[in-house]
Parts: structure tokens; sequence; C-alpha cells
């Protein structure tokens, strides 16, 4: 909560903002779009995997899910030219981009799912959707760690472009191969 509640900063004009962020020559106008977008699936996220509001009230769910599926599509669209104008070359724009590509894959497998009503696919697809969101999280923790070594802003940033969000899809995926459901067999 407390880094989406920071990041909103970039929608308000807050300042200061890193070098590193405003020398992306395709920040503006896509960083306070994907600030406000992706800071929102972060905030409304968590609320979707509780169990009692998804069944008292299945339609507060759907509207919260509606948002949330919004800000992430928004967020990775508007991922993609912020990815691609990366001032750490192109090894960080790889790894934006194929977060931004994922993260709107994921999110649109969980959603049209949840449509199609298969609902056991649909949480599988929206814990990957998340475990994609919090790439915005572990991205803040990465930096704050490499800003205490001795390396160089663009070579770290180069592998945080990775780190953020790998390690979160492969713990996902580990999880959710632990958590296969049951097959049920008509009679």
């Amino acid at each position: 909560m407390g880094v989406a509640l920071f990041s909103y900063r970039y929608v308000v004009g807050i300042g200061p903002f890193p070098e590193e962020i405003t020398g992306n020559l395709l920040a503006f106008p896509w960083l306070p779009l994907h600030a406000a977008a992706a800071s929102t699936a972060l905030l409304v996220a968590p609320l979707q995997f509780i169990a009692a509001l998804r069944n008292r009230n299945p339609r507060v769910h759907r509207i919260i899910g509606r948002l949330y599926v919004a800000a992430c599509l928004i967020g990775g669209f508007t991922g993609l030219p912020l990815a691609w104008g990366a001032t750490a070359g192109p090894i960080a724009t790889a790894g934006f981009g194929i977060l931004a590509i994922l993260w709107l894959w994921t999110t649109t497998m969980a959603w049209r799912l949840a449509v199609a009503r298969r609902i056991v696919e649909h949480r599988r697809w929206m814990v990957r959707s998340v475990a994609l969101t919090a790439a915005g999280i572990m991205l803040r923790i990465y930096l704050g760690i490499m800003l205490t070594l001795p390396i160089e802003f663009d070579e770290g940033y180069r592998v945080i472009a990775f780190l953020c969000w790998v390690p979160n899809i492969v713990l996902a995926e580990l999880y959710l191969r632990r958590r296969r459901p049951a097959v049920v067999a008509l009679a």
C-alpha cells in the first residue's frame, strides 16, 4: 500500500523525481498514466483475495475486479513505451517490455476466464497477474538495496528490470503447482 500511495506522486507532480526516470524521453505523458494505473492495481489487488468479500458480496468483487483489470491494462500498455525509452539501454528495455507484455497477457486471461465463469482457472491466472503487479513493489525494494551497493546505477537497473518480476512469477507458478485443483469426475 505504501509503494502505491508513494507512486501517486508521479500523477500529481510532487518531486523530486530521479533523473533516470525523467531522463526517459517517453516519460511524459506515459509515466503519470502508468503510475496512476499501476498504483491503483497495487491498492485493489489484495481485496480480491479476501474470500469473505468474494463470497458475501460478489457484486463488489466484480466491480473491484473490473477496476483491477482496467488498471492493469492501462499500466501494461503505458509500460510498453516507458520500457522502450528506458535510459539503461536495451537490456532494461527487454526486461520491462517483457514484464508489460506478460502483465497484459495474464490479466487478460484472468478476465476472459472470469467472464466465461471458469472460476478455478480465473483464480490461477489472477495469481499470476498479481505476481506481476507486485513487480512495482519489488522494483522499489531492489532499487533501495542497489543504491547501498558500489555498482553503477545503469548496471544494477538492467538486472532489476528482470529481478523485479522473474522471481515473482516463478514463485507464483510454484505455488500454483502445489495447489492443483482436484479433477472432478461427472457421473
